[in-house]
């Protein structure tokens, strides 16, 4: 709380007046920095979060569509791959159809140098059989007795038959190895035909998907149309288990496709329908994975939003603060201008009275004091009333009254003419004897002790009488507002150095607290603005000591007193003398 309220604008710690006075701010300061560091802020952040938050979109889209250009990409290459192993293995029986004849293809040692040279050039190639059209298989080199078998009635045959080439799906077979069959269909001249086949191994088949570069989430296969996969999968399962994915639709060129697995996660799947086989590669990446580059760009972008945001805030409010501030200051001169001509005038409409008073008050005060004289005469003159001891006490009583009263409308008569400011020669003691005149019935009401301690080294000296009067009834003032009933009250004043003079006014009152001390001279700051303060009393103080070119101090604590000290100089300087005098005006 301390830090935060040294840097609280002083706008912000101005209290709610509970006076009636008609002295006012014209302004609402906090509702005026409220709307500035408002408007200003939006005015400033609003665009800046608009254009983050377009740039944040396009940068998402370009994101997620690099991600899928990529994944095409890479579906594109492999189903080419793919395609190209197969063909190849498919072009290199279609030759040796071709390259045989029928009497050749069916001989033992032939086949058997056949099946060992696509071993050597292909590798992966278990065995190879000639089937003639009744689906009679007449010739087989390989590992298993499968010569003489029938395969007229199976869909493979049906399908070289129809199309004159045909890839099979993976299946295990008498091996129990994964593994497919190239068969292709050749026509003899006279119209009779037969067909090669070979059975080649996954193996090779399998190394063009694992040589790719998938992250550690990413998985690349093949499945059949039915949903079988045909090589092994990381996260889908293992060869020949149908996939938990939906099968993509049919599609003549490469896909890609956003979906949402069984456990909420996004994916990216890229597929191609694999031409002429019953193939469908994919590749299948999560969603979240390959956005995480994008991610932590994000998350810079957010910093240096909020960053930013925070930058500008704290220009805004700073400035904003500054502003106000400076506004708050320029009303308190306003309100003081103010409050000191109303001041002004008061003491001025208040000489004028007490003057006015003053010679009303002499003249009938002279007629009684010469009446009485006279009577005082007449009952010294005869002895029937000089031995009459009870009417002379009388006659002199009235003529002490008398006198009483003169002083009194002589000292309201100087007090009177010293509204005006004047530069003079001034002694203290009688400038303090007059101020605690006009109290001293309110001392004696309340049972204050007034304690008086002037040194007799003070001479006289060059100063304001009515700024320094004004100056020491506003210090009583709060003296007498501090301490209670049957307190006390000690003056003291001493000369200081060559060139000044001292003087302190200190009570044994209520103090202040340490958090308002800082703030006692400042306009319209008063801890007794709920029993009629105004907070000018010492604001004003504190403008005529420096106008008569001293300096006031304070030093108070809670509940034990506080302690004014007044530093003024014997001989005012011309400047100071300049801003002592009355302002003309015309």
């Amino acid at each position: 709380m301390g830090l935060l309220n040294s840097i609280k604008p002083t706008f912000m710690k101005e209290r709610n007046r509970t006076d009636a006075s008609h002295f006012s701010h014209m302004f609402n300061f906090r509702k005026i920095w409220k709307t500035a560091v408002f408007l200003t802020a939006v005015s400033a952040i609003l665009p800046l979060a608009v254009i983050t938050a377009i740039d944040y979109n396009l940068t998402q889209k370009s994101a997620e569509s690099e991600v899928i250009v990529r994944t095409s990409r890479i579906v594109s290459n492999t189903k080419r791959s793919i395609a190209f192993f197969l063909s190849v293995r498919q072009a290199a029986l279609d030759y040796i159809v071709h390259d045989n004849s029928p009497e050749q293809i069916v001989d033992h040692q032939r086949l058997t140098t056949i099946l060992r040279n696509l071993k050597s050039s292909f590798g992966g190639v278990s065995d190879i059989s000639v089937i003639d059209r009744k689906g009679r298989q007449i010739a087989y080199i390989g590992e298993y007795d499968l010569e003489g078998k029938n395969y007229s009635g199976q869909k493979w045959f049906n399908e070289v038959l129809e199309r004159g080439i045909y890839i099979s799906d993976v299946f295990l077979g008498f091996r129990n190895l994964p593994h497919l069959v190239i068969a292709v269909k050749y026509t003899i001249p006279n119209g009779l035909f037969y067909i090669l086949r070979a059975s080649v191994d996954t193996a090779q088949f399998t190394d063009l998907l694992s040589n790719l570069e998938m992250v550690e989430k990413s998985d690349a296969f093949i499945i059949n149309q039915e949903g079988t996969l045909q090589t092994p999968s990381r996260h889908y399962g293992r060869v020949l288990e149908k996939i938990s994915l939906d099968i993509p639709a049919y599609a003549d060129e490469t896909e890609v496709a956003q979906r949402i697995d069984i456990d909420g996660n996004g994916l990216i799947i890229g597929y191609a329908y694999i031409h002429n086989t019953p193939f469908i590669l994919m590749i299948i990446k999560h969603k979240e994975e390959l956005m995480r580059p994008w991610r932590k760009t994000r998350v810079q972008m957010l910093g240096f939003l909020t960053v930013g945001v925070v930058f500008i805030l704290i220009t805004i409010t700073g400035f904003a603060t500054y502003m106000v501030n400076n506004m708050y200051y320029a009303d308190q001169k306003r309100l003081m201008a103010l409050h000191q001509m109303e001041y002004s005038n008061k003491l001025a409409s208040i000489g004028r009275l007490a003057a006015g008073v003053a010679h009303e008050i002499n003249n009938p005060l002279a007629i009684i004091n010469e009446k009485a004289g006279y009577i005082k005469d007449l009952f010294t003159y005869k002895n029937v009333y000089n031995n009459d001891p009870k009417l002379i006490d009388c006659v002199n009583s009235i003529l002490s009254s008398v006198e009483r009263g003169g002083r009194i409308t002589h000292r309201l008569l100087g007090f009177a003419r010293h509204m005006d400011a004047k530069i003079e020669q001034i002694n203290l003691k009688d400038v303090i004897g007059d101020v605690l005149g006009f109290l001293a019935k309110e001392a004696e009401y309340r049972s204050i002790e007034i304690r008086l301690d002037l040194s007799d080294k003070i001479t006289p000296f060059e100063t304001d009488r009515g700024k320094l009067q004004q100056i020491l009834l506003n210090l009583v003032n709060n003296a007498f507002a501090a301490v209670q009933d049957g307190g006390k009250i000690e003056i003291s004043a001493s000369p200081e150095g060559m060139d000044h003079i001292s003087i302190i006014c200190a009570d044994q009152g209520c103090g202040i607290s340490a958090e308002n001390l800082k703030h006692v001279f400042e306009p319209f700051f008063s801890t007794r603005t709920n029993v009629g303060g105004t907070g000018l009393g010492l604001s004003i103080t504190y403008g005529l000591v420096h106008e008569l070119g001293g300096t006031i101090d304070v030093k108070s604590e809670a509940g034990k007193g506080t302690r004014f000290t007044v530093r003024l100089p014997l001989k005012m300087k011309k400047e100071e003398e300049m801003n002592a005098r009355p302002i003309s005006r015309r």
